[in-house]
């Protein structure tokens, strides 16, 4: 009697069954968003590999063209090899780690292709400040990538107002364009691989500047992480850490990454200050009159109470007071 009162309702085969089944269900369901998942990075591996291999092979035997030239070429054959990736498997998002790819390939690039007299250790200090830049971009994007079912939201209301001109409109607008962006702000890798001149005190402030910029942005990238998890709902507005005193923290770190990019290039050659700077003040103009307020007409409609963020937080650059 007293083991039967011991182990009565311990195990009801009634009630289990359900339960078990219901945990089956959802571990052969996660198992199998995992394959699919590794299938879909799998398959952009072998995109960027290809559009890689295709790239070299088109621009490098180039070797009389000016170098600015043949990283332009090898920069297009790579990015419509991606598009021709987007739409094969109908999703644009393919082309999102381009940007962080692109100037990581174009260091490597301008290392290998340097005069024998550049200075090696400005040469270590870019390449290795853009890898972990590049790197840490790209696995924040992977990891936030639903697989080849998940497509940016702005992609999406694209294919809404754009119909069939969308594809079109992919291929000009969310590919070539930000291709020309990315490569302008990579002019400063030029004269900053390239030059032969010593390291001095702007070299300094461009590790400053660099260093500080991939902090920002990985710091809020956490942040905003953390707070989308604790917030799985959706609709709240995050202003926690840096997000309280910047709308747009990443921005202004993705901003600095590219100064700090530009300052190396001032520091090796200091005549071509001028023309490198085409590309952090495109940058600026680019997250300014793009990405802000398209992001921010998005929070408009999804989040009670940004309006008045708008109001009393900055955009970017943090009050100092």
């Amino acid at each position: 009697m007293g083991r039967q009162t011991l182990f009565a309702g311990a195990w009801d085969p009634g009630r289990a069954a359900p339960t078990l089944a219901a945990g089956v269900a959802i571990a052969v369901e996660e198992r199998m968003r995992d394959t699919e998942l590794q299938r879909a990075r799998r398959i952009m591996a072998w995109v960027y590999g290809v559009a890689t291999v295709v790239a070299v092979i088109v621009a490098w035997p180039l070797a009389d063209w000016h170098p600015l030239s043949r990283t332009a070429l090898a920069d297009v054959v790579a990015t419509l090899v991606v598009f021709a990736g987007s739409r094969l498997f109908d999703n644009s998002s393919m082309y999102d780690p381009y940007w962080s790819v692109l100037p990581c390939a174009l260091a490597v690039w301008h290392g290998l292709d340097a005069p024998a007299d550049a200075n090696g250790g400005r040469q270590l200090l870019v390449l290795a400040l853009v890898l972990l830049w590049g790197l840490r971009l790209t696995y924040n994007f992977l990891r936030g990538w639903g697989g080849l079912s998940h497509e940016d939201w702005r992609y999406r209301d694209f294919r809404g107002s754009w119909g069939r001109w969308y594809w079109p409109g992919s291929l000009l607008g969310i590919h070539m364009f930000p291709t020309l962006m990315t490569w302008l702000g990579c002019l400063a890798l030029l004269p900053a691989m390239r030059s032969s001149a010593p390291l001095g005190l702007v070299d300094v402030a461009a590790v400053a500047v660099t260093v500080t910029a991939i902090a920002i942005e990985a710091l809020a990238d956490e942040q905003l992480l953390a707070f989308r998890r604790a917030h799985p709902q959706g609709g709240a507005i995050c202003e926690v850490g840096l997000w309280a005193r910047s709308r747009h923290p990443n921005y202004l770190g993705e901003v600095m990454f590219w100064v700090g990019l530009w300052l190396f290039a001032a520091a090796a050659d200091s005549s071509a200050a001028g023309w490198t700077a085409i590309g952090p003040v495109a940058m600026i103009a680019l997250f300014r009159f793009a990405s802000i307020p398209l992001a921010e007409r998005r929070s408009l409609r999804r989040r009670p109470g940004y309006a008045e963020r708008i109001k009393r937080v900055p955009a970017m650059l943090p009050r100092m007071w």
